[in-house]
């Protein structure tokens, strides 16, 4: 085999053969397919697809190049990658190399052009698999590498958590005032996580998976963070141990992903194994309380047991299941009603978008700002022994004097001279009209309008009178070169129009023949600087052969040539 070939191979003995991308060697875990078409750095790191082969659905992948600031955690974490199409070059001001490098410098095999919409065809019928991307060294005989394939642990029943849990604990400050402080129990933590939480005044204490509660405690925390992960929940006994024992402080609690399954089993909740799983990051949730639907990123082969809308009891009280998947009524969100914790299945951190369930950080520092009595959360809140800002003094309010109207008297009526304003005393043009409440005092009555009488019209063919109703004529006819007033004295200068030219005759314009025009050409003296071969400007159209078709014949748009 050529030293650029790899091989995917599937436990149920499909293979799929296809080029190096990336590192070569052996890559063992399960083949699960992701819909997004951007975020690939994001999936790539996430530690929720730890010993995964990850398959993209979308045909090219690597078209933005790898930058150093959206790893959601410090590699990469899955097993092996699978592209339809590596992007020849990456075109991005923020990359500093491409996919295929990132992939060769952490040691992470890929394979590339192989058919992904059949793979995943074959993932959908068949389900997720164990499966393995071999190449360079690791490359053997077709049966050799299937048997290899089924000899790798299962997806169910693997505790993964806690290879990828931090080892020592690391604080992340609020980047506005602080709020609260949260301890957050890494079972997989996205590296956005603490971000979100930080630009809502929150002090974010990340720990390992191992944490006690004492320790929780000594902390003096206001609410416990639970976050995704890989793996199956039902191996997480340690993590769900905690969950319980924060429920019964009363501690408020927010979870997703891993964190809601860790919930759900806190609450006495079990969870299964699903066909294929949701990985994507255009996935419907429906929230039942208010009807609300939000696109969301997900990244989960396993579920808790439910139906929408659910009711069930719990050690701590009453839960209810708050949010499904419209696709196919998968569990996606939980509540407890006498305890204040919540979860819900998909990512409201998603860097890489969808940002529709952003706002379930709000809902969690509301529920803290509800247990420790610190009010609800706002944008513009005040931290806590922060005097709010002082809110300016309210305008006074001017008092509205109703004007007294005597109902017996009537107005006196001022005389204002034409062209003049009336006196309005002071006080009185500054205050608001008011309607008054008495009735108003009608004044004297206008003068009537005097009648136009229209002058009659007189019988066809009668004299017509004399305007004895016009004004005479001044007697004096000196009176008449009186002055004008200044402004009337300046003649208007009116734009001259320019002389039309006169025309060559006196006959109508005629359209000259056509063969008026050949035999001008034809006795045109030929220009010297072009030469006598070279026809003139009018030969390319007026020079015609004894092959032409007669006038009204030459060939039109319809069968070919130009009218």
């Amino acid at each position: 085999m050529s030293g650029t070939t790899a091989l995917l191979v599937l436990e149920d003995g499909r293979i799929f053969r296809g080029e190096v991308f990336g590192a070569a060697g052996t890559g063992l875990g399960e083949a699960v397919f992701a819909t997004g078409m951007s975020g690939y750095q994001e999936t790539l790191t996430d530690p929720s697809y730890h010993r995964q082969i990850v398959v993209q659905t979308a045909p090219q992948i690597g078209n933005t190049g790898w930058n150093d600031e959206d790893d959601e955690s410090a590699r990469i974490q899955v097993a092996g990658y699978v592209v339809r199409d590596p992007s020849r070059i990456a075109s991005n001001w923020r990359s500093r190399r491409s996919l295929g490098d990132a992939l060769r410098e952490q040691g992470v095999v890929g394979v590339a052009g192989i058919d992904t919409r059949a793979l995943v065809r074959h993932l959908r019928e068949r389900g997720a698999m164990r499966a393995g991307v071999f190449s360079g060294d690791a490359l053997a005989a077709d049966d050799e590498l299937v048997e290899r394939v089924r000899d790798s642990p299962q997806m169910a029943g693997s505790d993964l958590y806690g290879a990828v849990t931090t080892r020592e604990p690391y604080v992340v400050q609020a980047t506005v005032a602080k709020r609260f402080t949260v301890a957050a129990i890494d079972v997989g933590i996205k590296s956005n996580t603490p971000r979100m939480l930080a630009a809502r005044g929150i002090e974010t204490h990340v720990l390992p998976a191992d944490t006690t509660i004492e320790q929780i405690e000594e902390l003096g925390v206001d609410g416990v963070f639970l976050s995704n992960g890989p793996g199956d929940p039902a191996t997480a006994d340690g993590p769900v141990a905690l969950t319980r024992q924060v429920l019964e402080r009363r501690i408020p609690l927010f979870g997703i992903c891993f964190g809601n399954q860790i919930l759900g089993r806190a609450l006495g909740r079990g969870t299964y194994k699903m066909r294929y799983g949701h990985r994507g990051i255009n996935i419907p949730v429906i929230e039942h309380e208010t009807g609300r639907v939000a696109i969301t990123s997900q990244n989960h082969g396993f579920a808790v047991v439910g139906e929408a809308g659910e009711r069930f009891d719990t050690p701590f009280g009453p839960a209810v299941i708050t949010h499904t998947c419209s696709n196919d009524g998968t569990v996606e969100g939980m509540r407890a009603l006498e305890v204040p914790a919540f979860s819900v299945q998909y990512h409201p951190e998603a860097a890489a978008g969808p940002h529709d369930a952003a706002d379930l950080f709000d809902r969690f520092v509301d529920l803290m700002g509800e247990a420790t009595g610190r009010g609800r959360h706002r944008l513009y809140d005040p931290p806590p022994g922060v005097a709010p800002p002082a809110e300016p003094a309210p305008e006074p309010e001017q008092s509205v004097v109703e004007p007294a109207v005597a109902p017996d008297v009537e107005s006196p009526v001022v005389p204002v001279a034409p062209g003049t304003a009336p006196a309005v005393e002071p006080d009185v043009a500054d205050a608001p009209w008011v309607e008054p409440l008495a009735p108003r005092v009608p004044g004297p009555a206008a003068a009537p309008v005097p009648e136009v009488v229209a002058p009659p019209v007189p019988e066809p063919g009668a004299p017509v009178p004399d305007a004895v109703d016009q004004p005479p004529m001044p007697a004096d006819p000196a009176s008449l070169a009186a002055p004008l007033p200044a402004p009337m004295q300046a003649p208007m200068q009116a734009p001259i129009p320019a002389p039309l030219p006169a025309p060559l005759s006196d006959e109508p314009t005629r359209p000259i023949p056509l063969d008026t025009v050949r035999l001008a050409a034809q006795n045109a003296t030929p220009d010297p600087a072009v030469g006598d071969d070279a026809p003139s400007d009018g030969d390319w159209f007026a020079t015609r052969s004894e092959d032409d078709p007669p006038e009204g014949e030459r060939p039109g748009p319809t069968d070919g040539g130009p009218r």
